[in-house]
């Protein structure tokens, strides 16, 4: 991939690409809002457990939306169940539907806890290289006050955003990295496109619960350096990679939980964190059998430093 495949705005300068989130409208392009500004309204009938759909009020994915992805208006959201927690936030299934018609989907939607019950522990690393303008806000994010830790929440979920709808577009032009679609963002929730077992309501299996042939874990080793490549090459680390935010969908690797998405040339530790997802993973297929001569660390850290612009 060249640097022409990626917009001027996201160019570095010595064309090096940037995807610019240093100010609070975070995405840049014009078909996108900002998304740490929408203050949800909750719609909800707690006897059902149904919305209206939050589609108008909310940013949306790329352009063209997906033909499954439910955009009406008259749609209603309803919860189903969880289908992941976590320290940071809580992923649930909802099914968007128009009533009456054959218009449905599943959505995953990724909920971000309130201040009060919020563990960004890992922060403060991570956030280095985001700022936002207003010294009143870079002093509450760096005290940790509650205020600062809702601006940190609003930008996991908008960097997460960002990040997936800009790897998505690459993907589906190139077919080299694969993600969810993110559907969109409004507030701290992002729903995502969900991916297993639409009937059954089951999340595709995450590459850890695996253990494949080896053809099987040497194509999946394959669509992971390609994966890592893709990135490396607009300037980012995924900053926490692990079998465990690797899914395994109709044999396709898929790369989540991107808040954390680390920019490796403007964060000081940006080649640490690019060094340490390689590390996680070789160490992981290498446990599965993959030769160690394939998957060496040290090697393809060297490589895809490079296609940053680092080496």
């Amino acid at each position: 991939m060249r640097d022409h495949d990626f917009p001027a705005q996201e160019r570095r300068a010595g064309g090096r690409r940037r995807f610019d989130d240093d100010e609070p409208q975070f995405l840049k392009r014009g078909r996108h809002a900002e998304p740490a500004a929408i203050d949800p309204v909750d719609h909800s009938d707690p006897e059902t457990d149904q919305r209206w759909s939050s589609w108008d009020d909310a940013v949306h994915g790329p352009q063209p939306h997906p033909d499954w992805l439910v955009t009406e208006l008259a749609a209603k959201d309803t919860e189903l169940g969880v289908l992941k927690t976590g320290k940071e936030a809580d992923v649930h299934l909802v099914r968007r539907a128009v009533p009456g018609t054959d218009r449905t989907c599943l959505l995953a939607a990724k909920r971000y806890r309130d201040a009060e019950h919020r563990l960004f522990h890992r922060d403060a690393g991570y956030l280095e290289g985001r700022r936002v303008r207003r010294s009143r806000e870079n002093r509450a994010m760096a005290g940790r006050t509650a205020f600062g830790r809702q601006l940190i929440a609003g930008q996991w979920a908008a960097a997460e955003f960002a990040a997936l709808a800009r790897l998505w577009e690459i993907g589906a032009e190139h077919g080299t990295i694969a993600v969810p679609y993110p559907v969109q963002v409004r507030g701290t929730e992002l729903m995502l496109e969900f991916l297993g077992d639409a009937e059954e309501g089951q999340a595709a299996p995450r590459l850890a619960q695996l253990r494949p042939d080896r053809a099987a874990l040497r194509d999946l080793w394959g669509q992971l350096v390609d994966g890592l490549v893709v990135l490396a090459r607009a300037g980012y680390a995924h900053g926490d990679l692990s079998p465990y935010n690797l899914l395994v969908h109709r044999d396709r690797l898929v790369m989540i939980d991107l808040p954390q998405v680390v920019d490796v040339v403007g964060n000081p530790q940006g080649p640490e964190f690019l060094a340490r997802d390689v590390r996680v993973v070789s160490t992981w297929f290498v446990a599965r059998g993959l030769p160690a001569d394939l998957a060496d660390p040290t090697a393809l850290t060297g490589e895809l430093l490079r296609e940053a612009g680092l080496r």
